[in-house]
């Protein structure tokens, strides 16, 4: 290649993050292929109505011209070539522009709730299940509730198109991301045409082009170099969705090795060489960002719950109420946690709450509270991990990535309730390190290299020597803990 350093960045839904990657790096073990690194946080829209979950566009753009700014200045920017960049972004989100390209409303979000009639609608209209959070019943949301500014629509994004959109000032999509908007056939790898109709007899022309992963898209412009200090002409490749560029920055970019990122929501994927198509729509039919798909759980209840309780009892410090959670015995003496705080989508709950059980005198405490919501969480996950198991998808070993990676209690308490190996990658912020993967990749394509996108990316891929181990007797108590959680849950599906 004729650079080796690559930058990936990771618009995520409560920061942003950037990694600058040495591609000459891939076979010295002795020294972090990625060289520079930085982040910027932020958070929602306050004062929405219950169910709403919103955030600007333009805070993603400032976010990103930050880090950039950040990465361009460091030592390692200043003494190579950037070959290429690439956006990883959360999905689902709906990001409108008018015909002067200007953002119409602030965008909803992946776990924005407000949206479940019309998601109900269309999973009648399209008979199959689209799920709550999508960014097709935003759309139609918008055509409900506000009409003057549906009619203005004439470009529809997702926020890593966004971003893609405000360096290069070309709109493009691609099949991974486009894969979660409840429009797109991931089996025909194409627009659904039937459900862009069920949107609107205008929607087929606000939909930009699709491009495949293989290639670099455009170029970064000269003004969006003035605000990133990125050089201008830097090639942009295509990006994807954060869990499509979370598999490729955790190893699976091949298949054999399943992922579970932690983060404000939890997911569980792994690579496919075919389609996975879950009738119940539990299960994403997901396109991946090298080719193949994706097959992925959702669950919408993580890291936010936890932030929930450490909030409630004085927000220390999460280390500290970590280690004082792992003083309580399993089955924290009876409390237990429906950890539906955001609604659900699965099961699929997306308007119910979340609840802590069977308290008694002496168990309103701090740490017991935490511990029966990472067990609560840990429970939905191991039930939806069933789901996925059911579809084919194999559990040997699991890598574990985002923020809840740095967990040691949770990382033990999922491998006993999955029974499986847990392993963590040396750079949890995967998607970021995916992004950075692709844009590798598309110039080593370009440079005549043949490879696939899982080969390119194996050398960068460095896991941390411990692993966590299930224990038969532990895994046991799991077992008999998640026939309890699924009656639980059960009655609340109907």
């Amino acid at each position: 290649m004729s650079s080796s350093l690559f930058v990936g960045v990771d618009v995520g839904t409560q920061s942003t993050k950037a990694v600058l990657l040495d591609a000459g790096l891939a076979h010295d073990s002795t020294r972090d292929p990625v060289v520079a690194r930085a982040a910027r946080s932020y958070g929602f829209i306050e004062g929405l109505p219950v169910g709403a979950m919103e955030q600007h566009p333009q805070t993603w753009w400032e976010a990103v011209c930050s880090v950039l700014q950040e990465l361009m200045q460091s030592p390692a920017a200043q003494r190579g070539v950037i070959g290429g960049i690439s956006v990883s972004g959360q999905q689902h989100g709906l990001v409108v522009l008018d015909a002067t390209g200007a953002v119409l409303r602030p965008a909803k979000l992946w776990c924005d709730t407000s949206t479940s009639a019309e998601a109900a609608e269309l999973s009648r209209t399209l008979g199959r299940q689209v799920p709550t959070g999508y960014t097709a019943p935003k759309l139609l949301w918008m055509a409900r509730h506000e009409a003057a500014l549906r009619a203005r629509v004439a470009t529809l994004l997702l926020p890593h198109d966004y971003i893609n959109w405000r360096l290069s000032g070309v709109a493009w999509m691609e099949c991974g991301d486009a894969s979660g908007t409840g429009f797109f056939d991931p089996v025909q790898r194409a627009f659904d045409p039937a459900a862009v109709a069920a949107l609107g007899p205008d929607t087929a022309a606000c939909l930009p082009p699709l491009r495949p992963p293989h290639e670099f898209a455009a170029k970064v412009s000269a003004q969006a170099a003035l605000q990133t200090g990125l050089p201008a002409g830097v090639p942009i490749a295509v990006g994807g969705g954060d869990n499509m560029l979370s598999a490729l920055g955790a190893g699976a970019g091949e298949e054999g090795v399943v992922i579970l990122s932690l983060g404000t929501s939890a997911t569980l994927f792994a690579r496919s060489n075919r389609a996975v198509i879950d009738n119940s729509g539990a299960i994403a039919a997901f396109c991946d960002s090298t080719g193949a798909w994706l097959p992925l759980l959702c669950v919408m209840n993580s890291t936010n719950v936890l932030e929930e309780v450490r909030a409630a009892f004085g927000g220390g410090s999460m280390d500290a109420l970590t280690q004082a959670a792992a003083q309580v015995p399993f089955g924290c003496h009876g409390v237990r946690c429906v950890p539906f705080f955001s609604g659900e989508r699965v099961p699929d709950l997306p308007l119910s709450t979340g609840s802590f059980h069977g308290l008694r005198p002496g168990l309103l405490r701090g740490p017991i509270l935490f511990r029966a919501a990472l067990e609560g969480i840990t429970a939905n996950l191991a039930l939806g991990a069933k789901r996925l198991r059911a579809q084919g998808v194999a559990f040997s070993r699991v890598r574990c990535v985002g923020g809840g990676a740095h967990n040691a209690l949770w990382r033990d308490m999922l491998a006993q309730a999955l029974s499986v190996t847990l392993e963590c990658p040396l750079e949890t912020e995967s998607a970021a390190l995916g992004a950075a993967l692709q844009a590798g990749w598309v110039a080593a394509l370009a440079d005549g290299r043949q490879c696939s996108a899982g080969e390119f990316a194996r050398p960068f891929v460095r896991l941390a020597a411990t692993q966590e181990v299930p224990r038969a007797a532990d895994s046991e108590h799991w077992a008999t803990m998640l026939r309890e959680y699924s009656e639980m849950f059960e009655p609340k599906r109907h």
